[in-house]
């Protein structure tokens, strides 16, 4: 209690803004997991945080805690079998099937604390056929043990969120094809394309139905959405029954559904939103998005909350400390405006990102936090 007043813990602080009600104080979360590895790797933070030491680390450093998700399922195909080589940075991944083997190919990038996909595993329409039909032959497990556990771990610091599975147009175009592939794929035969992504939206549903009945209260569909990508045309087509299908699931199971969009949000924003999307997550304006921090409700369905609105780049030397503490005011002073704004970072807090400036966050939102 504070001069007679209760002061609100950052899981209050979300759940009451998506109440449509005024939180004490603006709700702050950052995922940090691209940051973590990094801050351990170089001892900004002291090994004590390794493992479940990750959630006190939120606490210390002021932040809320609600990722990483992960997906609370198991999926295997009983006649197909996935063997891994690993040489150097390179890590060769074979995935034999009945009817064909498929090939990725990914590159660990020194001190990027990542990797890249040299290869995709999917390369053409017979690699696609092979790969709907080993996910029509999966038999998918429930996984919940971590979501039980996060409720212990987070506490009032947190939520509790899993993933769906990725719409099966975004999991090509992200993760299994890349965006040049699944264009020549519709180029060449869309007939055949969009019966495989019929198929595999089917076997999509199965895993999704296990995520929904999870112990998450929070539910992600991770899809990675940027504009420039996707377009109007390709969501309309491939992604908005999807969407519009397990948004209206969650919401009458009562949990909250979002969609990780992190690039431009100009083109798809406003149709994403409208699809029925609780929270729109990872939010990057202007500068490094396309959108002034000003303008993103004018495009957002004005029932959707917006979360995100620091770009991870203000977090590294890239940006002095003037500015950053410029920008960060800017968007508090925003995000203070409506209950419909949970403050975070887009869309992560990289490597090299200063720890000061993590704390830094906290103590502006409680200096400035205040709802108007």
């Amino acid at each position: 209690m504070i001069g007679g007043t209760h002061l609100m813990t950052k899981r209050e602080r979300v759940l009451t803004l998506l109440k449509g009600e005024k939180p004490d104080r603006l709700p702050w979360f950052a995922d940090l997991a691209y940051w973590y590895p990094y801050a351990l790797d170089q001892g900004v933070i002291g090994p004590e945080y390794r493992g479940d030491g990750l959630f006190q680390l939120h606490r210390d450093l002021g932040v809320g805690f609600y990722l990483q998700g992960y997906h609370p399922f198991r999926s295997h195909d009983p006649a197909s079998t996935v063997e891994m080589r690993r040489e150097g940075p390179v890590t060769t991944t074979l995935v034999h099937t009945p009817t064909r083997d498929l090939r990725q190919v990914d590159v660990e990038l020194t001190g990027k604390y990542t990797s890249a996909i040299k290869e995709h595993l999917i390369k053409d329409i017979d690699d696609l056929e092979a790969y709907v039909a080993m996910m029509e032959r999966s038999v998918t497990e429930p996984d919940y043990g971590e979501a039980q556990r996060r409720y212990q771990l987070a506490g009032d610091n947190g939520v509790v969120l899993c993933y769906l599975p990725k719409s099966s147009f975004m999991e090509l175009v992200a993760l299994k094809c890349g965006i040049m592939t699944v264009v020549d794929m519709i180029s060449d035969d869309e007939e055949r394309f969009d019966a495989c992504l019929e198929r595999l939206e089917a076997a999509t549903d199965r895993q999704a139905q296990v995520a929904l009945d999870s112990p998450a209260e929070f539910l992600m569909i991770p899809e990675n959405i940027s504009s420039e990508v996707v377009g109007k045309t390709y969501y309309h087509t491939y992604m908005e029954r999807y969407h519009r299908k397990w948004f209206e699931r969650i919401r009458a199971a009562g949990k909250v559904s979002l969609v990780h969009m992190d690039g431009t949000v100009q083109g798809l924003l406003g149709e994403v939103s409208r699809a029925g999307c609780r929270i729109m997550e990872a939010m990057t304006p202007a500068p490094t998005g396309d959108v002034e921090v000003e303008k993103l409700k004018d495009i957002a369905a004005p029932t959707t909350v917006l979360w995100g609105g620091i770009p991870g780049a203000y977090f590294t030397d890239l940006v002095t400390n003037r500015d950053f503490e410029t920008y960060v005011r800017r968007v508090i002073d925003e995000w203070v405006s409506a209950p419909r704004y949970v403050l975070g970072v887009g869309d992560q807090v990289p490597p090299y990102g200063r720890v000061d400036r993590i704390l830094r966050v906290g103590e502006l939102v409680e200096r400035y936090g205040v709802y108007r």
